[in-house]
């Protein structure tokens, strides 16, 4: 496996599960990944919320990207282990609202002085299936 892979992966599945600690307390919860490229994968967040403080804290997180599979026997996981960094380049926080302006709707005001992007700019990755159920420490690793 290569990191183009991880990328297509995340891309076509970008739901994922993100998990994040508050104290010694894990915390996940479903997020949309923005995209993916060799720098890393992006997200897009809400500075009032939760998962923004528990970024500040702790730069350390895993994500599970899914193919939502119907049937079990053809479930594949993309697990993303490492650091989080923050953004401040203006044109991708414009970008990202612009994309994502029906939030807008939803919370009930704009979303550009409160969105904050970032990425998981450095860690590994691992595949699995249920074939590899009794295989992880084996599994091929991706460090990027």
């Amino acid at each position: 496996m290569k990191l183009q892979d991880c990328i297509k992966f995340s891309t076509e599945n970008p739901v994922c599960f993100l998990a994040t600690t508050d104290g010694d307390q894990p915390r996940v919860r479903p997020l949309l990944m923005w995209f993916a490229d060799e720098n890393g994968f992006y997200f897009a967040t809400f500075s009032p919320k939760d998962i923004y403080k528990q970024l500040q804290n702790n730069p350390k997180v895993e994500v599970c990207f899914y193919n939502n599979a119907a049937e079990l026997i053809d479930a594949k996981y993309m697990r993303v282990k490492g650091k989080i960094e923050f953004s401040d380049d203006g044109a991708l926080i414009k970008k990202v609202t612009e994309e994502r302006a029906f939030l807008e709707q939803i919370i009930g005001r704009p979303i550009g002085p409160i969105t904050k992007v970032f990425r998981i700019y450095t860690g590994e990755i691992h595949f699995w299936t249920m074939a590899d159920a009794l295989k992880e420490p084996e599994l091929e690793r991706i460090k990027f």
